[in-house]
């Protein structure tokens, strides 16, 4: 792992706690930590996610992705995202009750169009903590993994 990492993962810890930085934004900060993690445990594209850590994250990578896209947020663009960005091949039946839940939460807000549906952020605030507290986890559990691996 490069030098870098370390000095990532702490910009990236103080981010995640609310510490004020001087540093990159976490979108540019997980993506330079992200691409430094991919370099040197999965050389050459090797890494993949698997569809069960998709579908145990899905509600939140559901959100993301709608607050990322300004177009075209209906289910079937979703799902497409979902296989290009994660190689996920979720079923309507696993993603539209989510879209719907989400929306029954007040987090997203359903646009009757023509022939779909399409969805934006409701409330961006409940959205985005819920994203950061489902980060924290991923990153202490990521930390307790390393940690542990360590001791083997």
């Amino acid at each position: 792992m490069s030098t870098e990492a370390p000095e990532a993962l702490e910009r990236l810890r103080a981010e995640v706690s609310g510490e004020e930085s001087d540093g990159p934004d976490a979108v540019q900060l997980a993506d330079e930590y992200l691409s430094d993690v991919l370099e040197s445990f999965a050389p050459a594209g090797e890494f993949a996610f698997s569809e069960e850590t998709v579908k145990g994250d899905l509600g939140e990578i559901l959100l993301t992705l709608v607050a990322h896209r300004s177009t075209e947020t209906n289910g079937k663009r979703l799902m497409e995202d979902l296989g290009r960005v994660f190689d996920a091949d979720l079923s309507p039946g696993t993603v539209y009750p989510q879209l719907h839940e989400f929306e029954e939460e007040g987090l997203l807000e359903r646009h009757e169009l023509v022939r779909t549906k399409e969805y934006q952020l409701d409330d961006a605030e409940a959205c985005r903590e819920r994203i950061a507290a489902e980060m924290r986890q991923h990153l202490v559990l990521g930390l307790f993994y390393h940690r542990a691996l360590a001791d083997l």
